[in-house]
């Protein structure tokens, strides 16, 4: 995988973990008027685009995606940005330790 699209795995990763945060990431959410919901659906697509063309694990990334469109609800968003953390997790420990096909 190149590092762009380690990059925007990772950095993704990081961005649903922090909006998962029961309090801190619904507070960020509503103070900001859900922009940063908008700010997730892009990362993701982006990493998705990436991701396809390296031919790399885009799961994750669709998981966002869905997300993003229905983390406004209070709850389910705070447990659907988890799982998505979660799943951006295990395919970012399970590329890194893929070895190179050259």
């Amino acid at each position: 995988m190149s590092p762009l699209a380690k990059l925007l795995k990772w950095g993704t990763f990081a961005y649903e973990a922090f909006l998962a945060l029961p309090i801190i990431g619904g507070l960020f959410v509503l103070a900001n008027g859900w922009i940063p919901l908008g700010i997730a659906f892009l990362l993701h697509a982006l990493a998705i685009i990436v991701l396809f063309k390296e031919r790399g694990p885009v799961i994750g990334n669709v998981v966002g995606v869905v997300t993003s469109i229905i983390g406004f609800i209070p709850i389910v968003g705070w447990v659907m940005h988890g799982i998505t953390a979660l799943i951006l997790l295990v395919e970012g420990i399970s590329t890194s330790r893929r070895t190179p096909r050259y």
